[in-house]
């Protein structure tokens, strides 16, 4: 395995099962099979026991906490050879819950389930995924983009009519126009972007106090990544970029990404921002990068650890991006 495949939610190599998917009788067997495992997923956060080392939990197909789920479980692969499942348990409703906390950028919540152990919790994703390792962080990002999809997918985009759940979570069909629709992930390039000893770095509105990270966009139709690279830079900072190079991806559930790390050399210096992109840009150079992910610079914190970008730069300052 390349050092680039090491980037959070990479690397596992699970088996997807892909090939059983449209065959409803193997999924059942599936079920059936004593070995077969559930992931549990609550409104987009996913159960785990925290204990460190962290890990995603992994009940029985006839636990009664499954009871809860009020869409179909989604096959997501197999694990040595054992059934994994995803289910969906957001129809139900915790006694104490505090609605304050969903949603948010990093919901410090945890919810717990009557059916289950104390130290099995419901958490945010995005707070707990470098305590993960990578076959659970794997499981818990593809568990939570394919029910994130589900979600806002129920109705067929050609006619409007409900769509039907088929191959095992995997596919949308129309019964009144027979339109089949398929998972969606949208491709994003982020951009470590160096011109000598410096790298470019921003902010969207909105973010924590301190918070900068690479600039990143979506890739349009018809686009190239190198295209985009280039067009989203300048879109955002004016900077021109030349030569472009790809590094690494990154499967990023939130809600449903696929990000393109890529390295591109600046050709020009001076920083015009969008503000309709970004609040702030400027350079940094390695370091003073080195302050920040030390803790010791006074207007930047390190970029979050997990992130693509914290990875990028890590590997820049070290000079292991090949």
């Amino acid at each position: 395995m390349k050092h680039s495949e090491t980037v959070t939610f990479g690397g596992s190599g699970l088996d997807r099962a892909g090939e059983v998917r449209g065959d409803r009788a193997a999924v059942e067997a599936l079920k059936q099979d004593d070995t077969a495992r559930a992931v549990l997923l609550w409104r987009g956060k996913v159960l785990i026991n925290p204990t460190r080392p962290a890990s995603l939990v992994r009940l029985p197909l006839d636990h009664p906490a499954l009871q809860d789920a009020s869409v179909p479980p989604i096959l997501l692969g197999r694990e040595d050879g054992e059934a994994r499942f995803a289910f969906d348990l957001s129809s139900w409703v915790p006694d104490d819950l505090d609605p304050s906390h969903l949603g948010a950028f990093m919901d410090p919540s945890e919810q717990r389930h009557p059916m289950l152990p104390d130290e099995n919790v419901f958490v945010e994703l995005r707070r707990v995924m470098t305590w993960l390792n990578p076959r659970d962080a794997e499981l818990a990002a593809t568990a939570k983009a394919i029910f994130s999809w589900h979600e806002t997918h129920g109705f067929c985009a050609r006619c409007g009519f409900e769509t039907v759940v088929n191959d095992a979570g995997w596919q949308r069909n129309c019964p009144a126009c027979r339109a089949a629709h398929f998972p969606r992930t949208d491709p994003v390039v982020i951009m470590l972007i160096t011109r000598g000893n410096s790298v470019l770095m921003g902010r969207s509105p909105g973010w924590p106090r301190g918070m900068y990270s690479l600039l990143a966009g979506f890739v349009e139709p018809g686009e190239s990544l190198e295209a985009a690279v280039r067009r989203e830079v300048f879109e955002e900072s004016g900077i021109e970029v030349g030569e472009v190079n790809f590094l690494a991806s990154q499967p990023w559930p939130f809600p449903a990404s696929l990000m393109f790390g890529c390295a591109g050399v600046a050709t020009s210096e001076k920083i015009t921002i969008d503000p309709k992109e970004i609040e702030d840009a400027l350079w940094v150079t390695k370091e003073e990068m080195m302050d920040i992910f030390a803790g010791r610079h006074p207007n930047i914190l390190p970029a979050r650890e997990g992130a693509i970008a914290h990875f990028l730069l890590e590997n820049w300052l070290a000079d292991t991006l090949t």
